[in-house]
């Protein structure tokens, strides 16, 4: 296979793009230096295209590995010829090319295999022959071969021994497999049914029934759980019988042989016994898989709005962790992310202690000038956020504003009991630690979560039923993806930050927290090459995301590579600027003068391509900048509203909390979010939900139905523009 030929077909690029960013790839570079600093070479690639080359051109080798391993084997036996290596040159997938190989696989022992131990193979070739006249009656042929001590005690038990045989070489054809395959697909029908009594989540899925090919993912997922939690029973079903008539056309080519009724009895018990459940499973596995990518390209795209949303920078706030017998904690923070001050209050059931705790959370707002309570959105988060937001109607007699916000509070005790939890605060409990870790989330989103096992963050879905290593995989890359668009402080980023850097691993970014901790804050990028693990190529690969504010060399707090200084500082002689130009808010309107210019010649006088000319010029526009700050704020409240408050017709604002395959759920400010089906996304038809609505948006909405009891809030967001 030339898969530079086929990765140029499937991602619709050039055939040159693609032999050099493979290059770029097989010579060690990750994607996100690729992505930013190798645009000239891959034609500005974005992460998103150069992970899914990546992707793809591993899962190529290895299917021509498995490719090159098939055909070693087939060679072995010595039955290699021009029709096999032809359809092995041809296969695609790897259940191709498993289908050719299944002759010749060493198997268990079979029906079959028994048959041939018997000596019944030349009986099943007579009878494949298909001779209009055998010279006697097929019974008396079978007769032949009848041999007491090899277990073939009569004729019938021969014949029964050469259908076997026949049966296994029908559902040994790779051919017969493809087409039956692509009919199942085509006329088949997933079905379910329960498998015990008693009231679930999956009641709509204990008589239910959907084409193969029409099956939406999520109904998949959601089958697919009920049958592993025993609720449902599930098979696929064909309907017709255009898998008969095949295989009988393709196996019987003389109708009038005697031997007819013998290769149709083999042809059915071959689908029904053989092919059949096997092709089962296959269908269903390639569902799932299917399925599965959906869920896990959905649950990254969330990941990366929810990682990328605007941090709110300079407040002080305070983390409130929700709770009942064991009391509400809170941790308050001051812009930096130093923790101020801790408490434990009780509010809530049992003691509801609401004056003292009131008193304490004043006392707090007050001393600290506390800008946002970030209230975990767990247990007893709906009575915190009443207690909340009655307090701050109080300060706000008093003259004291502050405002709050509820935010999810998932993965928060995964990383209270993690080792970088307890290293970070080894004189907190686990509860103090989530409070740190609530009120930190909304000031640096990105730099909070990504202590946390992304699974864990819960914006996904069925996200636990995907194939772990598939999934770590994806979810790693946007995290990667996220943490170089933006950078880091490398002189305050935590290691679990510093390791999603591009070129550094776990070790390397424990090894930079600790050169720091003996060293002193770093003073130029050019002294991580002191770090030990840090060589030329990591350095190579990292140094352009790490950010110095304030080392001596302003270019070491932008985003232009070491490599591109010369050019970046020959471009603002050019211009007239000087680095203390820089280091005083930028040059703006350099991006206007290169254009006056062209870019191609300024490019090419400087030695570097149109790309990195641009990217150097933002740079330098705007040293430091955080491209979160152009994303739309968190909406902070300061009263609140119960499911009881609404009712259909009332329009609110809200923030998209979770986007899925049938619509999105939207904070209201009410405690249970609304989904917004898909159908109510707005005037025009949307194949999925993420094509207009992302995770941190703040949008619109009206209510169309409230059900206290069952706490759903069906929204809409027509005529709400």
């Amino acid at each position: 296979m030339d898969i530079i030929a086929q990765l140029t077909e499937e991602l619709h690029l050039k055939r040159d793009q693609v032999e050099k960013t493979v290059a770029l790839i097989d010579d060690g570079n990750t994607i996100p230096f690729i992505a930013r600093y190798r645009k000239e070479v891959t034609g500005s690639l974005d992460d998103t295209v150069l992970r899914a080359l990546d992707e793809r051109l591993a899962y190529l080798r290895s299917l021509d590995k498995r490719r090159e391993e098939v055909r070693a084997a087939i060679e072995a036996q010595g039955k290699m010829n021009e029709d096999i290596a032809a359809a092995l040159e041809r296969a695609k997938i790897l259940t191709e090319i498993e289908d050719i190989y299944r002759p010749y696989k060493q198997k268990r022992r079979t029906r079959a295999s028994i048959a041939r131990e018997r000596g019944l193979e030349p009986l099943a070739s007579l009878l494949c022959e298909q001779k209009r006249n055998y010279g006697k009656p097929i019974e008396a042929v079978a007769a032949d071969f009848i041999n007491e001590e090899k277990g073939v005690p009569s004729a019938e038990d021969a014949l029964n021994g050469a259908m076997d045989i026949i049966a296994e070489d029908i559902s040994d054809n790779a051919a017969y497999r493809k087409e039956i395959r692509r009919l199942t697909y085509r006329d088949g029908s997933i079905r379910s049914t329960a498998a015990k009594e008693g009231e679930s989540v999956y009641d709509k899925y204990y008589d239910y029934s959907e084409r193969v090919n029409r099956i939406p993912d999520h109904r998949i997922l959601a089958v697919n759980r009920g049958e592993k939690e025993e609720w449902l029973k599930v098979s696929l079903t064909i309907e017709g019988n255009a898998i008969g008539t095949y295989l009988r056309g393709e196996v019987i080519k003389n109708e009038h042989s005697p031997a007819c009724p013998y290769l149709e009895k083999a042809a059915e018990d071959s689908y029904n016994r053989l092919i059949a459940p096997s092709v089962e499973n296959e269908i269903r596995a390639m569902l799932f898989d299917r399925a599965g990518e959906g869920a896990i390209g959905n649950f990254s795209l969330n990941l990366k709005h929810l990682l990328m949303q605007a941090p709110l920078k300079g407040a002080v706030v305070m983390g409130f962790d929700p709770g009942y017998r064991t009391g509400c904690k809170l941790a308050v923070v001051d812009a930096t992310g130093k923790v101020l001050d801790t408490a434990v209050i009780y509010p809530t059931k049992p003691q509801e202690r609401i004056a003292e705790s009131r008193k304490k959370v004043k006392y707090l707002v007050k001393t600290y000038d506390v800008d946002v309570i970030s209230i975990g959105n767990g247990t007893a988060s709906k009575e915190s956020e009443i207690f909340i937001a009655d307090t701050i109607k109080e300060l706000a007699e008093e003259h004291v504003p502050c405002k709050y916000i509820v935010v999810s509070e998932a993965g928060a005790s995964v990383y209270s009991a993690s080792e970088l939890g307890a290293e970070e605060f080894p004189d907190f409990d686990v509860t103090q630690r989530s409070a740190v870790s609530i009120a930190r989330r909304l000031q640096d989103p990105l730099a909070e979560l990504v202590k946390i096992d992304p699974k864990s963050i819960g914006v996904g879905q069925y996200q636990h039923d995907m194939k772990e290593a598939r999934l770590d995989e994806a979810l790693t890359g946007v995290v990667e993806d996220c943490v170089n668009a933006v950078g880091v402080d490398v002189n305050t980023a935590s290691y679990s930050l510093l390791s999603y850097i591009a070129g550094i691993n776990m070790t390397s970014a424990k090894n930079i927290v600790r050169y720091r901790e003996e060293n002193g804050a770093f003073t130029s990028r050019s002294q991580l090459k002191k770090v030990p693990k840090i060589g030329a190529k990591a350095f190579e690969q990292c140094a352009g995301f790490l950010r110095i504010p304030d080392a001596k060399e302003v270019l070491d707090n932008t985003g232009v590579h070491p490599e591109s200084y010369a050019p970046a500082k020959a471009l603002l002689d050019h211009f007239g600027y000087t680095a203390k130009d820089v280091k005083n808010g930028g040059v703006p309107g350099i991006s206007t003068r290169i254009l006056e210019v062209g870019e191609e010649t300024l490019a090419a006088s400087l030695g570097i391509g149109v790309p990195t000319l641009r990217d150097i010029a933002k740079e330098l526009e705007k040293p430091g900048r955080d491209i979160r700050d152009e994303l739309p704020a968190p909406l902070l409240r300061s009263d609140i509203m119960g499911i009881e408050d609404l009712t259909p017709g009332m329009e609110l604002t809200g923030t998209v909390r979770n986007v899925i395959d049938f619509g999105a759920f939207v904070d209201i400010g009410v405690h249970q979010d609304g989904l917004v089906h898909i159908s109510q996304l707005g005037g025009k038809f949307v194949k999925h939900p993420s094509e207009v609505l992302s995770v941190g948006d703040v949008v619109r909405v009206r209510v169309l139905t409230v059900d206290a009891v069952k706490k759903r809030i069906g929204l809409t967001m027509k005529l709400c523009f």
